[in-house]
C-alpha cells in the first residue's frame, strides 16, 4: 500500500479523531495528517495536537499486525510527540479500519 492509498484509504474510513490534529510523520518518506476539526485526511504537512512518528516500513508492518505498537514505542521506533491518550484514541480507529478492511 502507497502512503496515497493510506490516506485514501483513511479518508474514507473516517479515520481521524473528532476535534484533534494528529500527523503520521514518516520521516523522509513524507507525512498523513488526520484533521478531525475539518474532518478530511490529507497528506500535507502541518500543525499537529499530536505528532506521531514511524518509520513507513515499520508503519507497514504496524499495520499488517506484524510490529507490536508497544514494542515499537519502547524500543523508539515510535515516537510520541504530544497528547498520548490522542494516539491511543487514534490507535482505536486503525483497529476499525483493520477490522473493515478483513
Amino acid at each position: 500500500m502507497t502512503k496515497q492509498e493510506l490516506a485514501k484509504r483513511m479518508q474514507h474510513g473516517r479515520a481521524w479523531v473528532p476535534g484533534k490534529r494528529i500527523k503520521l510523520d514518516f520521516g523522509d518518506d513524507g507525512a498523513i495528517l488526520l484533521d478531525g476539526e475539518a474532518q478530511r485526511v490529507s497528506q500535507q504537512d502541518g500543525a499537529a495536537d499530536t505528532v506521531i512518528r514511524i518509520g513507513w516500513d515499520d508503519w507497514r508492518r504496524l499495520a499488517a499486525g506484524e510490529l507490536d505498537p508497544m514494542g515499537a514505542f519502547m524500543s523508539g521506533r515510535l515516537r510520541i510527540d504530544g497528547d498520548m491518550t490522542d494516539a491511543m484514541q487514534l490507535g482505536s480507529v486503525l483497529s476499525k479500519l483493520r477490522a473493515e478492511q478483513n
